[in-house]
């Protein structure tokens, strides 16, 4: 006879698509139960000096979370109530039927049902600003209109059961106001006390971040980039070493001033900072380093046949001569020159053959074309590129 397997059941674990808590599902999924039966017990024990009621928050707070499904991106509890107002609902009605009790005379069940009411709408409050999950249900108000209905509504109770008194002395009634009174002076003042606090917080863990970052760059500098920009001047610029060592320099330098680089982007980005690209790219291809310096105001919203025809001559001066390549942007009145200077050997302008477009149609060429000039002078030390246009920049 074949012995017979007990079912395994599922480990006790809250969905994490779930109406209210996910306790019902949870027990259910456990227990074998149909999740409805499993309601329906936590309706009738709640009945039961509110047995019901306990034990579920009591599961609530004690059972897991099931583990997010691997293709989950986000990993919150999505939830067909919108706890915040489940709370605040359930609050104010507490807070009206407390308010109608004490018009009564009963102040035994309107003492309760004031602090129940208390209790209810700062835990919507407080939900709603700590817990951070997806409610399926649309709310009617902003989530700062909520915290101020709902610190306005304690208020409000608390000044009309202030007033319904009509000279009774209940000591605790008036501990209930004042507890209201202060409760709703709370939830309105408390979200922008957390928001200044956590703006403090994460300045403060800004300002530590730059300091380290100053303090290790300072280390850097002093050691490793010096050491790198040792080894470029013993190797050379068309070295393999310095290359490497200027690239490596470049990648360090980057990593430790990303702030910094990162808040030029935002302010726009100028034609330096393009051709500086430009430079990194072609250093690592050829052997070849360029000095990139710019005058004046930074050249923005520049015509995108300079940029192009700059690049174009900081290719050919790789390409061609190699070694130390100078590049030199001025920003004018209404103008920008970008100078290219190397150190090869110079050529003859006049006497490339004409299938070489590079010079005369990539460079002079384009610059006509966008209005501006381009002046080629090639020596037998070096070749210059001059770049000249005119327009409308920001600095003008």
């Amino acid at each position: 006879m074949t012995p017979t397997v007990p079912a395994v059941r599922p480990p006790l674990a809250r969905p994490r698509d779930c109406v209210f808590g996910g306790v019902s599902q949870a027990l259910a999924d456990h227990l074998g139960w149909p999740v409805a039966a499993v309601r329906w017990i936590f309706v009738g024990t709640t009945f039961l000096a509110g047995a019901g009621v306990l034990f579920y928050l009591w599961l609530w707070a004690l059972v897991p979370l099931r583990a997010a499904e691997a293709d989950e991106a986000v990993q919150r509890v999505h939830r067909r109530v919108n706890i915040p107002w489940f709370f605040g609902m359930a609050g104010a009605a507490s807070g009206v039927v407390s308010i109608v009790l004490v018009s009564t005379g009963a102040l035994g069940s309107a003492i309760g049902l004031l602090f129940l009411s208390i209790v209810l709408v700062v835990a919507a409050v407080a939900w709603d600003q700590l817990v951070e999950d997806d409610s399926l249900l649309p709310t009617p108000l902003s989530a700062t209109a909520f915290r101020t209905a709902a610190g306005a509504f304690l208020v409000v109770v608390a000044l009309v059961l202030s007033v319904l008194q009509n000279g009774r002395s209940s000591g605790p009634l008036w501990l209930g106001i004042i507890a209201a009174t202060f409760a709703g002076a709370a939830v309105l003042v408390a979200p922008w006390a957390l928001r200044l606090w956590r703006e403090l917080i994460s300045e403060r863990t800004a300002r530590i971040k730059e300091e380290q970052r100053a303090e290790m760059a300072a280390h850097l500098h002093d050691s490793v980039l010096q050491t790198l920009a040792l080894i470029q001047n013993r190797a050379g610029a068309s070295s393999e070493v310095g290359r490497i060592a200027r690239a490596q320099e470049r990648e360090l330098r980057d990593w430790l001033y990303a702030d910094a680089a990162h808040a030029a982007e935002r302010d726009g980005a100028d034609l330096a900072g393009e051709l500086r690209e430009v430079a990194a790219a072609l250093e690592v291809d050829h052997a070849v380093h360029f000095d990139i310096v710019s005058v004046g105001e930074p050249v923005r919203n520049a015509p995108a046949e300079l940029g192009a025809a700059s690049r174009e001559a900081m290719l050919n001066a790789a390409r061609h001569a190699g070694g130390e390549v100078s590049v030199y942007i001025e920003n004018g009145a209404g103008s920008a020159d970008v100078f290219v200077r190397d150190r090869g050997a110079g050529f003859d302008v006049d006497a490339l053959p004409d299938g070489r477009l590079g010079v005369r149609e990539s460079i002079i060429g384009r610059m006509r074309r966008a209005g501006g000039t381009a002046t080629v002078t090639s020596r037998p030390t070096g070749t210059e590129v001059h770049l000249s246009i005119e327009f409308a920049n920001e600095a003008s």
